[in-house]
């Protein structure tokens, strides 16, 4: 039995795809995706043109939730802290132990822990830029060291 994992795949163009995917292992070049809707629907993706991929706790979200970036929101989670700013100008904070600028892509815990995400695989060709960061005491917005 496979563990399906709910997913929405945002690729570098902006097409967005939700659904559940069972079998992304961050060396292959394709994985599975079955629709939202009609789980027997089953898609192959590959992954050269996508910007990330965002494991989620569900398909709506909450477009009303302010993230919350504080330091005590930010610690509870181990790693590199680190900022992604995408090319299409979005901008993440999390933590991760695998990232390597060599690397096709990396997992990144969300700082904000009570948002949708739940953890996010970026693709490092859809970034701008990685940087670490520093969380500064709370209700300060994180910076940049």
């Amino acid at each position: 039995m496979h563990l399906k994992n709910r997913v929405v795949i945002r690729y570098r163009d902006g097409r967005i795809l939700k659904g559940f995917t069972w079998d992304f292992v961050p060396q292959k070049e394709l994985f599975h995706l079955s629709d939202s809707e009609e789980e027997r629907k089953i898609a192959e993706v590959a992954v050269r043109d996508l910007k990330a991929i965002f494991f989620v706790r569900t398909f709506a979200g909450n477009r009303l939730h302010k993230p919350d970036y504080t330091l005590e929101a930010f610690v509870r989670v181990p790693g590199l802290k680190l900022k992604v700013v995408f090319e299409d100008g979005e901008v993440l904070y999390g933590t991760t132990n695998a990232y390597s600028s060599g690397r096709k892509g990396f997992f990144l815990m969300p700082a904000d822990r009570r948002g949708n995400n739940e953890r996010v695989y970026v693709f490092v060709e859809a970034t701008k830029s990685v940087e670490p960061v520093q969380p500064v005491p709370a209700r300060s917005p994180i910076s940049a060291r």
